[in-house]
């Protein structure tokens, strides 16, 4: 059902079950409001029911930095009724605005909601930065599971659809660090009529499209279902749950291969969809919806976002927001490849940007917000310095090589002038005062003779004092199990933005980000680190413990000991107490980590390290 009456969009709703946004197509909006939480704000557009209501973990800010609002954007713009429910606490939450006409959209949220409960060593969170006031405790541990349950018992028979990062990572079976076990597909677990993995704009609206003309779901790219039997479906056959979930030597091989396939076969351009047994059932993942072109990429952020948090939450803190409030997305996609990140996975491996005029037009429409001093806190988006770039052949994935590692692919297009005219077009915007980085930057994209004349721009331009980055490691045989490049892209890159900053006049600092506890990271090469650090003068302020985020090749080595791609045996740090002295090294400069940081060099045989030496870490 098409509902357009009372909205204060003035759409030409779509009628295709296609996704497509022709050249001509112009959207004009009234006043933005936020979209319904309350029965109230129903009344008021005119509506007796909502066709699609979307809940979910985090407060809801209409900002399209959030998932759940942003995918509610695109459905209002097709012509659907969507109400939000944000942070349901029980299944009366879940009445507030009614029945659904057409189905759920449910998400955990953001963020992994295990992960915004607990730290990696198990502890609990005092704070939860998508939370009012960044009150923890709002968002139930397993939310995707939970939100399912609670959807159910509010209304029979309506459509459930699950989707978010939470979800997304977990289609398949999955090591779950929590438990320590491998766990079903969440399908199963939740009980969801489907799953919505990777960025969900062209399957929410084609399941929209079919829930409205009364047409089956299945079938469609970017989900992930349940069915008796495969029948004459293209499909690569996982090693089923059973195989994967053995806790024994066969069982983790049978994990690691699992993985592998996972890893080579999940492409926008794949023709067969990927089927793991359950017990008696299949679990069919589809191929990945196609990525949206610049076109409609620049549509979404035409849509008529408020940019604040709902009235509702009144004068409290949304922490996250804070930090987003007025960062402008440039892209999405990540091509790095990188072992334990989960972006490339969620997002895709290939490149979708926005273009030139569309993100200057965002920046125009920020200028004249009343909470806007002036500041763009990012331009940027998954890694700050991919604007522009990809593969020139077009792909997503080679199946033989990263685009990144061991080194950079010749077919890779790594121009940045298309970066460096956006970012001088930025600053020049009227009523904007600076313009800054703060998304994560490829330390080997920016060195390469593509990124001629990044850093000189950064460094004079785009930096409020202190730039992040993230080497992760400096150790070879670490940085390979991450399948990063080695540490020479890092020290130039430091180097380079430190003289060009000096030329620029401005005494900036480098922060860096190193991580402990990856999978083939031992206490030795950590030790190696904590040397390298020392004699450099760095002394981080955070570092990042690994998690092993479900659906990565790290989470594969993390369990199995294996990695998937080689199946060569990889050094794990499994216990509490190995990654405690890992991360003790790493921060050996502060006072309350100097008892662990002498056991942990005394277990590596480096006592030659404990003193008053110039190379000494501790005394």
């Amino acid at each position: 059902m098409l509902h357009t009456q009372a909205s204060p969009l003035i759409i030409e709703p779509l009628t295709s079950p296609h996704w497509h946004v022709p050249a001509s197509r112009v959207i004009k909006f009234a006043t933005a409001r936020p979209l319904p939480m309350t029965r109230r704000e129903m009344d008021e557009r005119g509506w007796d029911v909502c066709d699609i209501i979307m809940v979910t973990g985090d407060a809801y800010v209409d900002h399209p930095s959030f998932g759940v609002p942003l995918i509610a954007r695109v459905m209002e713009w097709l012509g659907y009724r969507v109400g939000i429910i944000a942070q349901p606490q029980t299944v009366e939450d879940f009445r507030v605005l009614g029945k659904p006409l057409l189905c759920w959209g449910l998400a955990a949220g953001n963020i992994d909601s295990q992960l915004m409960r607990q730290t990696i060593m198990r502890r609990p969170r005092s704070n939860d930065d998508y939370a009012p006031d960044g009150k923890a405790g709002l968002r139930p541990a397993n939310a995707s599971i939970v939100y399912t349950s609670q959807a159910r018992q509010a209304y029979k028979g309506v459509p459930v659809i699950v989707g978010g990062v939470e979800a997304s990572l977990r289609r398949f079976a999955y090591y779950d660090y929590w438990s320590d076990k491998v766990k079903r597909s969440l399908l199963f677990d939740a009980k969801a009529d489907l799953i919505v993995f990777g960025m969900g704009e062209r399957a929410m609206a084609e399941i929209a499209y079919r829930l409205r003309e009364g047409l089956s779901l299945e079938g469609i790219p970017g989900t992930a279902e349940r069915r008796k039997s495969l029948d004459d479906l293209a499909v690569v056959e996982l090693p089923s749950f059973e195989a994967v979930s053995a806790a024994n030597d066969e069982g983790k091989r049978a994990f690691a291969d699992m993985a592998r396939l996972i890893h080579l076969h999940t492409d926008a351009r794949e023709s067969r969809g990927l089927a793991q047994q359950h017990g008696d059932r299949w679990l069919i993942a589809h191929p990945p919806a196609q990525p949206l072109n610049t076109e409609e990429l620049d549509l979404l952020y035409t849509l008529p976002f408020t940019r604040h948090p709902h009235p509702a939450y009144g004068s409290a803190r949304i922490p996250a927001y804070e930090m987003i409030k007025d960062s402008i997305t440039t892209h999405r996609g990540c091509y790095s490849g990188c072992s334990f990140c989960a972006i490339g996975a969620h997002q895709g491996t290939s490149i979708s940007s926005r273009s030139r005029q569309n993100i200057l037009d965002e920046i125009a429409r920020l200028t004249h917000d009343t909470d806007f001093h002036g500041t763009v806190s990012d331009l940027g988006g998954p890694t700050a310095n991919m604007y522009g770039t990809g593969c020139r052949t077009g792909r997503s994935r080679c199946l033989e090589r990263s685009c990144l590692f061991p080194a950079i692919c010749h077919k890779l297009n790594t121009d940045h002038s298309s970066l460096l005219q956006l970012m001088r077009a930025a600053r020049k915007v009227a009523g904007v005062k600076h313009v800054f980085i703060t998304s994560g930057i490829r330390c080997d994209l920016a060195t390469s003779a593509g990124g001629r004349g990044y850093i000189k721009e950064l460094a004079a331009h785009h930096v409020g004092g202190r730039l992040k980055i993230a080497p992760e490691h400096i150790v070879p045989d670490v940085l390979e199990t991450m399948r990063k490049s080695d540490a020479g892209p890092y020290r130039i890159f430091v180097e380079q933005f430190l003289d060009c900053s000096r030329q620029a006049g401005k005494p900036q600092q480098i922060i860096e980000y190193f991580m402990s506890g990856h999978p083939g990271c031992t206490l030795g090469d950590m030790v190696q680190l904590a040397e390298y650090l020392h004699e450099h003068h760095i002394a981080p302020e955070q570092v990042q413990d690994y998690y092993p985020v479900p659906l990565t090749l790290a989470a594969a080595m993390f369990y199995t000991g294996l990695d998937p791609l080689t199946g060569h045996r990889v050094y794990v740090a499994r216990t509490d107490q190995e990654k405690a002295l890992q991360r003790a090294l790493l921060l050996c400069h502060k006072p309350e980590f100097q008892r662990k940081v002498r056991e942990a060099l005394h277990i590596a045989g480096r006592d030659d390290l404990i003193g008053t030496g110039k190379r000494c870490l501790v005394k």
